[in-house]
């Protein structure tokens, strides 16, 4: 059986991003190459086409479901697709909800290009660089204005996000997406 067979099989003829059934291909996911079927995905053209620059955010929305694929290739593509989209709060959300498997996490990594920004940086109170995805601690209680409660001092907030402002990041406290001020924040 030829691993197009074998994919074909595994998705039961669809797209295994969004779950289309026509104009289906094989995918090796990088680096890896295209010599064995768990290196390897099914997509539709439209997912083929849009995965390196994804342009309709819309079409996206399927990996809320295919995220949760049990094939580590799925969920490689799901991962690299939800990180290029991250500037939508939708595909943040599902960010913070995925959980791969270290190895898988490190394929998810690798090969993938880091966008040197050219932004000034991000500092915590002691002087640490904020990178996106890090965590943080409160050092003092904040008042969260128009959420009516108190992020209280010591308060972890995972998975932090950079915003164009370098004195500010976001990041989740009791379930609200909220902007912090980066010199309230020690790095965790």
């Amino acid at each position: 059986m030829t691993i197009e067979q074998q994919l074909q099989q595994r998705s039961d003829g669809r797209c295994e991003l969004c779950g289309a059934t026509d104009q289906l291909s094989l995918q090796a996911v990088s680096p890896k190459n295209a010599d064995r079927a768990d290196h390897c995905t099914l997509l539709c053209a439209t997912c083929q086409n849009d995965l390196e620059s994804p342009q309709d955010h819309n079409h996206w929305r399927c990996l809320n479901d295919s995220m949760w694929s049990q094939e580590p290739a799925v969920q490689v593509l799901a991962w690299r697709t939800l990180k290029k989209l991250s500037t939508e709060v939708w595909a943040r959300d599902l960010l913070d909800m995925m959980y791969l498997e270290p190895k898988t996490q490190q394929w998810a990594e690798m090969g993938q290009v880091n966008e040197e920004d050219d932004s000034a940086p991000t500092f915590d109170s002691n002087g640490a660089r904020l990178q996106a995805g890090d965590s943080v601690t409160l050092i003092k209680d904040l008042d969260v204005k128009g959420a009516g409660f108190t992020a209280k001092r010591g308060t972890m907030v995972r998975g932090i996000n950079l915003t164009s402002n370098p004195e500010h990041i976001e990041g989740k406290v009791n379930g609200v997406q909220i902007v912090l001020v980066a010199k309230f924040l020690k790095k965790a």
